[in-house]
């Protein structure tokens, strides 16, 4: 629909479109539409505060929480908008709360606050759609800001909501100015600004990088862009004036002000470059190369002492090295984190202190760059500065400009994950130094039976054929053993960082078996309270034998509806000869029954109400019978008000006999399902009963009877009873209905009921069921889960690293998104998988799985997993039958830890300085940003811990009767 722009003059001279919200939000969508199909770098947007666009989106229909949703499509998608006519028109916008107050800044100078995040402090939209939005609403400010484009290989649109901010630092004065700037910026257009902003002429200007208040490299006016010159948010720039044609003296300042004599250095000998600047002979130019004035090596000289350290020196063994902490470089703790426990791990260290250029893959079309090989040596560069000699703290500038070049994700200075850093930076390393110049095409082959040692082997030489890299640096000799072409012995048979699990999957329609052998570099292990689940059902008996009974059960979370009936099936100790039918209650009716025992778990949501009814396991022929409950009132003026349907309480389900039936009979049967819920017994069929003309019984002496409590009793006596009742009338108000309870017809006492078939019936509780029965019993319904704000929150129970694994070997269902393609069945299957470990890696890591992410919720769980130190023994989870030669005895070496929640928190390091070719020290060490200091061993167990590092313990040093255990019941 397209609406021409008819709007009028007010008197105030302003425009006003005089749209109703339906035609704003159709302008608004089509706009958003025509803005998503024309993605490009340059793009503007403008940055909205969500609460003001809340109170819009309410306004025109789309506010969550206005209008009713379908319960079983909780997403706003699925609304069927109708603006809600009590939703007032909101103000003009208002953007002051994710704005700096009094800053004195306009437009694009307005400083947007730090801690916002998208989607919970603001929105941003199209410049089409703020231009409507304004001028229909004005207000402000305007926060425009533009697309840009990250990353080389793998190109990511983004827009840069924070601009980066320099300080300005005017060496004739020490003045100081702010300057923002896109990072996108040429060094040209900044030197634009600066000699704008100082009235100087650009010739006459020249820019130092200033980075921790030391002259690093001169800035050289030029197309290269600001994220390309390694500058930071907030860092600081010198400028400095050429007067009466002489530069001001010095070559540099030291942090307090002093000059410095930069004396040019003989460049080293090897190839390797340190610190991020220009390699000398091997073609890796990664830095624009400068000197004072034009340009000479002397470029990569002032990026290395940015960090405090000579990149010239060579590291030499016994160096006491390693104890580098790692500047913040704004919210990059995360991947500070994740540098510290991969420069401690031993084979790591050793290889990247030797001369490894060679190994750098440069044709392989997955490296890190056009010119291949740039993140493997940003990476070695950084780790010889962490491991030469000293505890200056080290700025990883170099390193996280190339990593914001390969992986778009981790640019800018939001908080990211340190796993996921971990896993892009273990997988770019191994891509730049693969071995495997030409990566072969091969097919997998199915186990079609065959023993799993073939397909094991199989699998890993293929893994081999493409890749080969000091991450998984050849094979293993028990591999080599098997291979014709024996071991090559120039070559080490270490396996370092790559393991091998096996993974078998079963079709649930026609049974077919897939086994595969899969390598992996780290273990994602689930905490078992994020891969089950807690349910609660309340369990109906269908004979009357019982009271109704609340079960609250523990079940996979992916698993399927057969699960929960097993887990009620023990809960509620279910007869031999009985089974559950669950059942969906809403609105006091039945929903739905749940009778596919393969339906999904997931599909059942937690402010459901489900039940459950114990019945008969033979029931063929029989004729079920469903009652729903209406509260109906007594004999009024109004003979139409008694019929009115007020429904509540849950249905019961019960089943009549196999004999013909009557009506009389499904009165016996109520009165059998109702029985647990007296509040007083029968009266005796002996005494008078009195039938009104109602249909009701009246009772002469309701109390004396047998003492029966809530069920509890004489089955066979109550049997007789009831059906010696059914001879003088009905004792209850009955109706045929249907499934919605909507239409009603009379239950005749003599009426005939076919066999087979299913029953609907409306039984209406007028003052007299409420005396004789406990409705409170069928009121009330708990929901599935309920996090109730009541709940006395206590502290989670420690769990061990032993059961963490055990959750992820276990069995379990495909998600829905993860369907098997069944070579059997030609279809797409919701298969069970199971993994099992086949090999381990010598450098074993876990990541625990604390962090879990839907649409509507985030969560992060602060349990205490109890981890080893010492003798991690995990032989029994490894089924390779030849693994005995081999120690699968581990020794954690380092912790990456998180504190907080989401979306910001902390992280730190904890780590081991266990090298024995460096040091002789083997103590802890806690490596948090910039500072580092030791740690006692009785300190690192904490519930902060996330990715966990272990090394395996050689054969012969294998510790004898001391350690903890490898079971998963170590003692707390």
């Amino acid at each position: 629909m397209t609406i021409a722009d008819s709007g009028f003059m007010m008197e105030n001279g302003g425009s006003c479109l005089p749209y109703t919200p339906e035609q704003e939000k159709q302008i608004v969508d089509d706009l958003m539409n025509k803005s998503e199909s024309n993605l490009r770098e340059g793009n503007l947007y403008y940055v909205v505060s969500n609460r003001w666009f809340t109170s819009w989106q309410k306004y025109i229909g789309q506010g969550n929480g206005e209008y009713p949703i379908n319960r079983h499509f909780p997403d706003p998608q699925h609304l069927d908008v109708v603006p809600s006519k009590t939703v007032e028109r909101p103000g003009p916008i208002d953007n002051s709360d994710i704005v700096f107050n009094g800053n004195g800044f306009e437009g694009d100078d307005l400083e947007i606050l730090r801690t916002l995040e998208e989607r919970r402090d603001y929105v941003l939209v199209p410049r089409e759609v703020w231009e409507k939005l304004f001028d229909w609403y004005k207000g402000g400010p305007a926060l425009p800001r533009k697309m840009i484009s990250q990353g080389i290989i793998h190109k990511k649109f983004m827009v840069e909501i924070y601009r980066l901010c320099l300080k300005l630092t005017d060496s004739r004065d020490n003045s100081q100015s702010i300057i923002r700037l896109s990072k996108k910026a040429s060094v040209h257009e900044l030197y634009g600004m600066v000699c704008t902003l100082k009235a100087i002429e650009q010739e006459k200007a020249r820019l130092w990088d200033y980075f921790n208040k030391r002259k690093q490299t001169i800035l050289i006016a030029s197309n290269r862009t600001l994220e390309e010159s390694t500058l930071q948010m907030d860092q600081d720039i010198l400028l400095e004036v050429q007067q009466d044609g002489y530069w001001p003296s010095g070559f540099g300042m030291d942090s307090t002000g002093n000059e410095l004599a930069l004396v040019p250095m003989e460049p080293p000998r090897s190839s390797v470059s340190i610190a991020g600047g220009p390699t000398l002979s091997n073609g890796y130019s990664t830095v624009q190369t400068s000197n004072l004035y034009h340009g000479s090596a002397l470029g990569s000289t002032f990026t290395d002492m940015e960090d405090g350290y000579d990149g010239l020196r060579s590291v030499a063994k016994g160096d006491r090295g390693g104890l580098a902490g790692l500047q913040n470089l704004g919210n990059t703790c995360f991947m500070n984190s994740a540098i510290q426990c991969l420069v401690h791990t031993p084979p790591i260290v050793e290889y990247f202190l030797k001369d490894y250029t060679e190994e750098i893959n440069k044709q392989n079309p997955l490296g890190m760059n056009t010119v291949q090989g740039e993140l493997a040596l940003a990476f070695g560069e950084l780790l010889r500065k962490l491991w030469s000699s000293g505890r200056t703290p080290v700025a990883p500038r170099a390193f996280k400009g190339k990593l914001a070049r390969f992986a778009p994700q981790f640019s800018g200075y939001n908080q990211h994950d340190s796993q996921e850093l971990l896993a892009f930076l273990l997988d770019g390393l191994h891509e730049d130094l693969n071995r495997v110049k030409q990566k072969p095409y091969i097919e997998t082959k199915d186990s079609n039976g065959r023993p799993d040692e073939e397909v094991a082997y199989e699998c890993w030489r293929n893994h081999k054929a493409r890749n080969d890299s000091l991450i998984v640096d050849v094979c293993q000799c028990t591999l080599c053993a098997m291979d014709d072409q024996g071991c090559n012995e120039d070559r080490k048979c270490v396996l370092y960082l790559y393991g091998q699990y096996k993974s078998t999957l079963v079709c649930p329609v026609c049974s077919k078996i897939s086994i595969t052998f899969d390598p992996f570099m780290y273990l994602s292990l689930p905490l078992p309270s994020t891969v089950t689940r807690i349910m609660t059902v309340t369990v109906f008996y269908g004979d009357g034998s019982g009271l109704p009974m609340p079960y609250t059960v523990t079940v996979l979370k992916h698993g399927y509806c057969k699960d929960l009936s097993q887990a009620l099936t023990a809960a509620c100790c279910l007869k031999s000869d009985e089974n559950l039918l669950l059942a969906e209650v809403y609105e006091n009716r039945i929903f739905q029954y749940i009778e596919n025992p393969s339906e999904l778990l997931t599909n059942i949501k937690d402010e459901e109400r489900i039940v459950a009814y114990r019945l008969p396991k033979k029931r063929a022929g029989l004729t079920r019978l469903d009652i729903i409950h209406n509260c109906r009132q007594q004999c009024t003026p109004d003979s139409r008000k008694g019929d009115e349907k007020n429904l509540f309480g849950t249905p019961l389900v019960t089943y009549l006999g196999e004999d013909a039936q009557i009506g009389a009979d499904i009165d016996i049967a109520i009165a059998r399902l109702l029985s647990p819920l007296r509040r007083k017994p029968y009266p005796l069929l002996s005494k008078v009963h009195s039938v009104k003309e109602n249909g009701s019984v009246s009772e002469d002496n309701p109390t004396n009877s047998c003492n029966t409590q809530y069920g509890s009793g004489n089955q066979s006596e109550d049997s007789t009873e009831l059906e010696e009742m059914s001879r003088w009338d009905l004792s209850f108000h009955l109706s045929f209905t249907d499934e919605r309870g909507s239409s009603r017809e009379p239950i005749e006492k003599n009426s005939l009921i076919r066999p087979g078939q299913i029953i609907r019936v409306m039984l209406d509780w007028t003052d007299r069921e409420h005396e004789l029965y406990d409705a409170s019993y069928l009121k009330d319904l708990p929901e599935v889960h309920k996090n109730g704000f009541t709940a006395k929150k206590t502290r989670p129970e420690a769990i061990t690293l032993f059961s963490c694994l055990e959750a992820f070997l276990k069995e379990e269902p495909l998600g829905p998104q993860d369907m098997w393609y069944c070579p059997n069945c030609k279809e797409h299957r919701q298969a069970t998988k199971k993994l099992d470990l086949w090999r381990l890696p010598d450098i074993l890591v876990f990541h625990l799985k604390r962090f879990s992410y839907s649409r509507y919720l985030k969560n992060k769980l602060d349990t205490l997993v109890n981890f080893p130190i010492h003798n991690l023994d995990l032989s029994q989870y490894v089924k390779r039958k030849d693994a005995s030669s081999q120690s699968n005895v581990y020794e954690l070496y380092a912790i990456s830890n998180h504190y907080g929640g989401l979306g910001g928190g902390h992280y730190s390091a904890y780590a081991k300085r266990t090298i024995e070719m460096l040091i002789d020290e083997n103590r802890w060490y806690h490596f948090d940003d910039s500072h580092v200091s030791p740690v006692g061993e009785s300190e690192i167990k904490t519930s902060a811990a996330y990715v966990l590092f272990y090394q395996r313990v050689k054969a012969a040093a294998t510790p004898n009767g001391a350690g903890e255990p490898s079971l998963g019941h170590a003692s707390s």
